[in-house]
């Protein structure tokens, strides 16, 4: 039904292709709701859908650039672990994108399922953005530092409670081809086979 070849060379292809190697041009925003739609089909044990998106392109991308370097600065100051270098990162590397998908996690309401679960799910629709970034050759890297473990951050992703921000999706097209593939040890070394 598929191509298993090309199937298989599509997941050894996956990188992450990091902002400094993204060209400046700007992604068709209809292949940015592609890559996203394509997220939404990953696993979700009673189909709960913890995944929740906020896209920021264009003027979107100033935003958060000014949000997150303001928000980390606020904190940092407090706790006495503010570095000028992190700030300054945080309000430019938005701006070296197409676009920047802010990835959360909604809790379901009735906490059917273990947290771990949910999160799980969500980075299966990471891992969905991934591969689907990589067959249409953009590049794509997923950003888990700034202020992703800020409480403070939360609502203005449109998060509450119980919720968990747990990252930034970079999307770019890349200077150059993507990376070579980076070699993994034999799988030999990593299962244990029973029969």
């Amino acid at each position: 039904m598929f191509d298993v070849i090309q199937f298989n060379q599509l997941i050894h292809a996956r990188r992450s292709v990091y902002t400094k190697d993204y060209t400046g041009e700007k992604i068709d925003d209809t292949i940015v709701r592609q890559i996203l739609e394509n997220a939404t089909w990953a696993p979700t044990h009673k189909l709960t859908e913890p995944w929740h998106f906020v896209v920021f392109a264009d003027e979107g991308l100033k935003k958060l650039a000014d949000f997150q370097s303001e928000c980390y600065k606020e904190v940092a100051t407090l706790n006495g672990t503010f570095d000028e270098t992190k700030y300054e990162g945080l309000k430019k590397k938005p701006l070296q994108c197409s676009h920047v998908i802010a990835v959360g996690m909604k809790r379901d309401k009735k906490k059917s399922l273990p947290e771990w679960e949910e999160m799980g799910a969500v980075f299966c629709a990471i891992e969905n953005i991934y591969l689907t970034a990589t067959a249409y050759g953009i590049g794509c890297y997923l950003g888990t530092g700034g202020v992703t473990s800020l409480e403070e951050a939360k609502a203005f992703f449109d998060l509450t409670g119980e919720d968990k921000l747990l990252g930034f999706i970079h999307l770019g097209i890349p200077k150059k081809n993507l990376p070579e593939s980076r070699k993994r040890k034999p799988l030999e070394e990593k299962i244990k086979w029973i029969s």
